[in-house]
């Protein structure tokens, strides 16, 4: 039986009150299952980022439930939703978010820093990351020195740093050239063959075609789930009985 990594039920997300309210989410159900790649995909405003802020633990839904790994995560007070999330997720977003000041491995320690671990183990864990993304030669560089492909390599590095069971990837090839891009996306999906379940929101249909998985979202609503068509078209058609029916009413009359 496959095992659900994130499961979401009833799930509404409203922002504003009153007459101001939008509600950007409305009643979604869905689950994940563990090892799977999944592409959210939708138009600008179509509430795909919102649906993955809520997936990942950044933001809390108005009504429903995210559970993680059995865990119902609304129940969960800030400081435990804080360790969930830095103990089990990994985070590549468009935008680098890294400190172009810092050193490539100060940056890439940071979730392991914040996780308290020693600074020793710190940096053999952060090296090992590196060393994936085959940028272990770049560790003392500033990340202001870095090409807009090498810092999303060490964002991938940052992500995987600390082990996580789910990858979410925000238009991870957003901001890179094609070829860049290319690699990018054998990196992720390398992950996901070693296990990592991987969330990636994208506008990219080529991108969202290579997933295991395409969860369309239009007016805060799933609207196409391709784990719900593999589902139906697996189903095995009914015999039909008519044939035998007839048989039996020839052989009746027969007999009378």
């Amino acid at each position: 039986m496959e095992q659900s990594v994130i499961e979401v039920k009833n799930l509404v997300k409203v922002y504003g009150k009153r007459s101001t309210a939008f509600t950007a989410l409305k009643k979604i159900n869905l689950e994940i299952q563990k090892g799977e790649s999944v592409a959210i995909i939708g138009k600008s405003g179509s509430g795909k980022s919102t649906l993955m802020h809520l997936l990942a633990l950044l933001d809390r839904p108005t009504e429903g439930n995210v559970i993680v790994d059995g865990i119902d995560s609304t129940k969960l007070k800030t400081k435990q939703l804080n360790t969930l999330r830095n103990d089990d997720f990994g985070f590549v977003f468009q935008q680098f978010f890294m400190n172009p000041q810092d050193t490539v491995l100060e940056n890439v320690t940071l979730p392991l820093k914040i996780a308290g671990k020693r600074r020793k183990e710190r940096r053999e864990l952060a090296m090992k990351a590196l060393r994936t993304v085959g940028l272990a030669d770049r560790a003392k560089f500033k990340a202001n020195d870095l090409s807009g492909g090498q810092k999303q390599r060490v964002c991938i590095a940052r992500a995987i740093v600390n082990n996580p069971k789910i990858l979410f990837a925000d238009e991870p090839t957003g901001n890179l050239d094609s070829a860049t891009g290319e690699k990018v996306i054998k990196l992720l999906f390398g992950l996901q063959k070693k296990g990592v379940t991987l969330i990636i929101v994208t506008h990219d249909e080529d991108l969202a075609k290579m997933c295991d998985r395409q969860v369309r979202i239009s007016d805060g609503k799933v609207t196409e789930d391709s784990a719900s068509q593999s589902k139906t078209s697996t189903k095995k058609p009914k015999k039909s009985t008519t044939k035998t029916k007839t048989a039996k009413n020839q052989t009746a009359k027969g007999e009378n």
